[in-house]
């Protein structure tokens, strides 16, 4: 029997009419959440991006600006336009858009940014916050897997977890995560020997490493949930993640697609970091 398909459009729309309603009494207080988004030189794939960002934030009433700046703008500058937007009130979240150019420092452009501002979740501090079980701004795409999980109404709560993948942006901060939702978490990466015994041995594989279709149906417990929060754009054209979708999802009890899963979530649930970040800001 096939699995059943973990739907991240389906839950993107949820969480997207819970922000439009919180954005909505926001604004009877006199508050209009208002997102700024750096974007350094012209990679393609970053100026997609922060439009989509645009037309999204658009769709829930967010006020939002983009700032482009020249490839080989100095450090100085990039920093000067990060302050400023720390110090204006009415900005409540800023993202900078990756890659930076090279020769631009993108730790000390990342540690500019006020951490109750940081709605990517990339500050230094926040980060301690995952580890500490604290209440900060988290990134996106770890958070994306565990709201794919709660809203499927799929148990996390003594769950073996296996995490394929111990990346800064997904790998590690999804192991606090769910270390908080009181899961048993292994993480796996490019030494572990004897992958497939591990992935075997798990009811929830989150998979996060950058390779097309790593993970097949032989590396998973029948039953298992999986998660795939990779995504690749194979020679032969097209959209693929980490996990090999058509054989695992004969196996797994429960899947999430490439694309149409984990990516789904992510522009949404950086308005909700937004909206954290207004309070956490003390504004409301």
């Amino acid at each position: 029997m096939a699995a059943t398909l973990i739907d991240g459009k389906a839950i993107a729309e949820v969480i997207r009419e819970e922000v439009k309603t919180e954005v909505i009494q926001m604004k009877k207080k006199g508050i209009t959440p208002k997102l700024n988004v750096l974007l350094v030189g012209d990679d393609p794939a970053s100026v997609v991006y922060a439009r989509a960002k645009e037309k999204s934030c658009g769709k829930v009433g967010i006020e939002f600006e983009l700032k482009t700046m020249s490839a080989f703008s100095p450090i100085g500058e990039v920093l000067a336009i990060i302050d400023a937007w720390n110090k204006e009130p009415g900005v409540h979240g800023i993202m900078i858009e990756m890659p930076l150019p090279e020769g631009i420092d993108k730790n000390l452009v990342l540690e500019a940014v006020d951490p109750k501002k940081d709605v990517d979740g990339s500050h230094p501090i926040n980060r301690g916050y995952i580890l500490s079980g604290g209440e900060g701004l988290f990134p996106t795409t770890p958070q994306s897997c565990i709201e794919l999980l709660t809203r499927t109404g799929l148990a996390i709560t003594g769950k073996n977890a296996v995490i394929v993948g111990r990346g800064e942006t997904v790998g590690k901060p999804l192991l606090f995560m769910l270390l908080k939702h009181d899961a048993t978490v292994t993480v796996c990466h490019s030494k572990t020997a004897d992958l497939a015994y591990h992935t075997k041995q798990a009811d929830i594989v989150i998979v996060a490493v950058g390779r097309a279709k790593m993970v097949t149906a032989d590396m998973i417990k029948p039953g298992a949930v999986v998660v795939d929060a990779g995504i690749n754009f194979p020679d032969g054209g097209g959209i693929c993640g980490d996990v090999d979708f058509d054989s695992v999802k004969e196996v797994a009890g429960a899947i999430s697609p490439v694309p149409g899963g984990v990516g789904s979530l992510t522009a949404v649930l950086v308005q909700k970091n937004l909206l954290k970040a207004i309070k956490l800001q003390g504004l409301t």
